[in-house]
């Protein structure tokens, strides 16, 4: 297995759409970076959020997981101090058969308690992913819409898997253009 470069990258996402849209640079000026880097692709966060509340005082669980639980914020993010919530990439992911991904948060918002939980995205999985943050701080913390907030790193095996996530009939496969909540189909 081998993690794969910026040639790669650049190659799977303009002749398979590995990753759209695909942003052919590393975006900087302003903005929290995002683009495609030398081993990965620093994906963006879309402007839609589901933050978590206790106003209801719910148990989480993912097994029967009550959606009031959230606030949905549109734009940017102030996720309370010890506290989460999901978003979305604004890119559509298509990972190929022989390929595995690992999701990591970015350093900029590491060094500010922001966490993204460590995702990978397995083979033949394709959709919008929902991205997990978590504010390890006591103050409240703010996450940007529509830049980067995590890398995708690829790493391509020497052959391909027995059975992919899309065989086996993934519940989160082809995720549309929203938050997709936790469940058990």
């Amino acid at each position: 297995m081998s993690i794969k470069s910026d040639r790669w990258i650049r190659r799977m996402a303009q002749e398979h759409g590995l990753i759209s849209p695909f942003e052919e640079k590393q975006v900087r000026e302003g903005v929290i970076s995002y683009g495609l880097s030398s081993y990965g692709y620093d994906l963006r966060v879309a402007d839609e959020f589901k933050v978590f509340t206790n106003v209801h005082s719910t148990v989480v669980d993912p097994k029967n997981f009550d959606s009031s639980s959230f606030v949905d914020v549109k734009g940017d993010c102030i996720v309370p101090p010890n506290s989460f919530a999901l978003a979305r990439t604004v890119e559509y992911l298509k990972i190929p058969r022989n390929v595995l991904t690992v999701c990591l948060g970015k350093s900029t918002y590491a060094r500010c308690g922001i966490i993204v939980n460590v995702t990978p995205f397995e083979p033949e999985w394709e959709g919008y992913a929902t991205l997990e943050i978590s504010n390890t701080t006591p103050l409240p913390a703010k996450v940007y819409a529509n830049e980067g907030l995590c890398q995708v790193l690829f790493f391509e095996s020497d052959e391909e898997c027995e059975t992919s996530y899309k065989d086996k009939g993934g519940k989160y496969m082809e995720q549309p253009a929203r938050i997709v909540l936790p469940r058990l189909d």
